[in-house]
């Protein structure tokens, strides 16, 4: 897996174009497997789903708002927050969803506790938590069993104010919070990605290695 920083203050669409057309790529051999890691814009995003009350009145939100291919409700991304989109050939890896999706958090979990944090996955949410509050969010799609989009990891406050606009993963009720409230340590957003792409690089390898040939 290569990993690609594509920098801060990034489009969504424009990371959207790249995703998708690498997608392509890896799929037929013409691209190696790629880990984007980046900063967005401010931007809100949802997954396809007739029930998109998690957004409230999206016509009053300060930022714009995307309708994606993947699964869950309504997110935030912008700056302070690591944004992850590993585009995988899942064939490598079992072709199995949901051992996918426990990868990411797992990873993201392992990340956290290089800072000291204890963090968890919670049985029927899809995400990571410190305690009761909303750490990251994982949301995935796939083409032809090639993976995009990804994970959206808090890193620091500046990430935690759009949320209030929205019902957060459709969650009613949940506090989000950000690596630089639960830790006495200042990392940035590029280097919490590098710590990332090192634990899932980790869990990749060892779910190629347990995978049918």
């Amino acid at each position: 897996m290569i990993p690609c920083w594509l920098g801060t203050d990034i489009p969504y669409q424009e990371a959207l174009d790249l995703q998708e057309g690498h997608v392509g790529k890896v799929h037929s051999g013409e691209a190696p497997e790629t880990m984007f890691l980046l900063e967005h814009s401010p931007v809100y995003t949802i997954g396809r789903t007739r029930n998109q009350s998690s957004l409230g009145d999206s016509s009053h939100l300060p930022h714009p708002v995307y309708e994606i291919n993947r699964g869950g409700q309504a997110t935030y991304h912008g700056p302070g927050q690591l944004v992850g989109y590993p585009i995988l050939n899942l064939r490598n890896y079992g072709q199995d969803l949901h051992a996918y999706l426990r990868l990411l958090e797992d990873s993201l979990i392992a990340t956290l506790a290089d800072y000291d944090v204890i963090a968890e996955a919670r049985e029927g949410l899809t995400g990571v938590w410190v305690q009761n509050r909303k750490i990251a969010s994982i949301g995935v799609g796939v083409r032809k069993w090639v993976s995009m989009h990804g994970f959206a990891l808090n890193v620091t406050a500046e990430s935690l104010p759009p949320f209030l606009q929205i019902t957060p993963c459709g969650l009613e009720g949940v506090t989000t919070t950000c690596l630089h409230n639960e830790t006495s340590e200042a990392p940035s957003p590029r280097a919490v990605g590098e710590r990332t792409l090192h634990h899932l690089s980790l869990q990749l390898h060892a779910m190629a290695r347990s995978s049918p040939a």
